[in-house]
């Protein structure tokens, strides 16, 4: 059929115009769909669970190994007839406000009240951030564990018998800046005598350190001492004495920033060009009998050089197992409870600052009404440990393991018959499992490989016959049968 011109230009200019129509359809349909997708994008961002800034969560294979330090470390504690206590994660923000001084302050998580606690403030636009915090929040978590023992040791007073030894595993949390090896909330390992001022006890610890370190093979730790007396002189003779936590604060600093800037801040802080030089002459001194004569003018200086004297000697007539013993003048450990000797562990082989450190406190317990009660303590910093154990590659092989033996499922009949042998197994110590399906082959074997399990146990029809296992060692590849009472008793010198 034949179609005339004008007919044919009306098709075409029909189909042009349906063309294009679907064209601006299909380009309007797909930015919806891209707009949509869009949408759906910072909906499901904003609900992607995250943790705050410097938290955590530990995985198994991570706990396992945080674990065999913590069980290195509490045998040692116990080992040293020191007794575990806990406290509260949160403490009243007037317990540990003051204690840290200005910088250690400003760190400390605060808690708001709950319910409307705005409504009970005089708020206004003039009012500092530090006067309405006390009008808004009550409490705090723990900075430490030092400060809280101290509370703990006052409301305990009646029930407790001094010397006290104690120790302390518990997570604290700081609004630090994080980084490697720092982070906002860790996990702190003290120990503390309270209720003597006997420099024994100085010793006492820093052999605690070094045979915890001698256990989980650390190598090349160095145990740094000095003392807050010596300090103390030190910035008497320069005149500074209004001064002290500011110079303690910069001179704590001193292995990260260098001399240098160390010059620069101290001038900033308005030391004179006199109390400078004075510094420089006791910075440069590297063995505490040359302290003597820096110090010959000030008495709580020369006490500081005598208590210092008498640890050093002390620890060396004894002997340390593997750490080495130093005198650093530059240790300050810029928290305001000290009073005497200061001690930080530090490990040659990676640069990630202080293992662990403590001191002698005279006066912490004397703030919540109890005088005259000394007490002296060390903390190890345990993430930090772990990051040089992890880098050192020194974790025992296997420590993620913890099934031991597995049995495969080959069904209902099966697996029924496996419990008992599961309840013998555990009842002697043996960890064990059931696995929960039957599933393939191929993926029971993978979980046990992937889980690390050392024996495999195949029970069939001949095996539920017999009385016998067949196992499977999954190191060796070797297979073999027994019966379950010698299976016990192969294993259970391993347990």
């Amino acid at each position: 059929m034949l179609v005339s011109l004008p007919k044919l230009h009306d098709m075409i200019k029909i189909r042009l115009m349906a063309s294009m129509y679907f064209m601006l359809f299909a380009s309007k349909l797909v930015n919806f769909i891209y707009y949509i997708y869009h949408i759906c994008k910072i909906i499901m961002s904003k609900n992607k669970p995250t943790i705050p800034k410097g938290m955590r969560d530990f995985t198994s294979d991570i706990m396992f190994r945080r674990n065999y330090i913590f069980e290195v470390t509490r045998k040692i504690f116990e080992k040293y007839g020191y007794a575990p206590i806990e406290t509260p994660a949160m403490e009243n923000l007037s317990t540990l406000s003051g204690k840290y001084g200005d910088e250690g302050d400003r760190l400390i998580f605060k808690i708001l009240n709950s319910g409307d606690y705005l409504s009970k403030s005089t708020y206004s636009e003039s009012i500092d951030s530090k006067s309405l915090t006390k009008q808004i929040s009550e409490k705090a978590l723990r900075y430490d564990l030092t400060v809280p023992f101290a509370r703990f040791v006052v409301q305990n007073r009646n029930n407790i018998i001094f010397p006290f030894k104690r120790y302390q595993m518990q997570n604290v949390w700081r609004a630090d800046k994080p980084q490697k090896g720092r982070y906002r909330e860790f996990f702190q390992c003290d120990a503390d005598v309270v209720g003597t001022d006997s420099l024994l006890c100085e010793v006492e610890l820093i052999q605690l350190y070094d045979e915890v370190f001698t256990d989980l093979k650390v190598p090349n730790i160095e145990i740094c001492l000095n003392n807050r007396k010596i300090l103390s002189g030190m910035i008497e003779l320069m005149g500074e004495s209004d001064r002290f936590d500011d110079i303690v604060i910069i001179l704590d600093k001193l292995n990260n920033i260098g001399i240098e800037k160390l010059i620069i801040q101290m001038k900033e802080k308005g030391l004179s060009d006199q109390s400078i030089i004075i510094l420089q002459n006791f910075l440069k001194v590297k063995k505490i009998k040359d302290l003597s004569d820096l110090l010959k003018n000030s008495s709580v200086g020369m006490k500081g050089v005598e208590e210092l004297l008498f640890v050093m000697n002390s620890v060396n007539n004894v002997g340390l197992k593997s750490a080495d013993l130093k005198f650093d003048i530059t240790l300050a450990r810029g928290l305001d409870y000290y009073t005497g000797c200061i001690i930080e562990v530090k490990n040659k082989d990676v640069k990630i600052g202080s293992l662990g450190g403590g001191g002698r406190y005279d006066d912490l317990t004397t703030i919540f009404g109890m005088p005259d009660i000394s007490g002296v303590g060390i903390s190890f910093g345990i993430d930090r440990i772990y990051i040089v154990m992890e880098e050192l590659k020194l974790f025992p092989d296997n420590i993620e393991t913890i099934t031991k033996v597995m049995f495969v499922n080959f069904g209902n009949k099966e697996s029924q018959f496996c419990l008992s042998l599961l309840k013998k197994l555990r009842d002697n110590g043996i960890s064990a499992e059931l696995y929960p399906k039957a599933d393939k082959m191929k993926k029971q074997m993978n979980y046990a490989n992937n889980k690390g399990v050392k024996f495999v146990v195949l029970i069939g029809e001949n095996e539920m016959d017999s009385s016998l296992l067949s196992v499977k060692n999954m190191q060796t590849g070797n297979q073999f049968t027994l019966s379950i009472e010698d299976f016990i008793k192969q294993n259970i010198q391993d347990v």
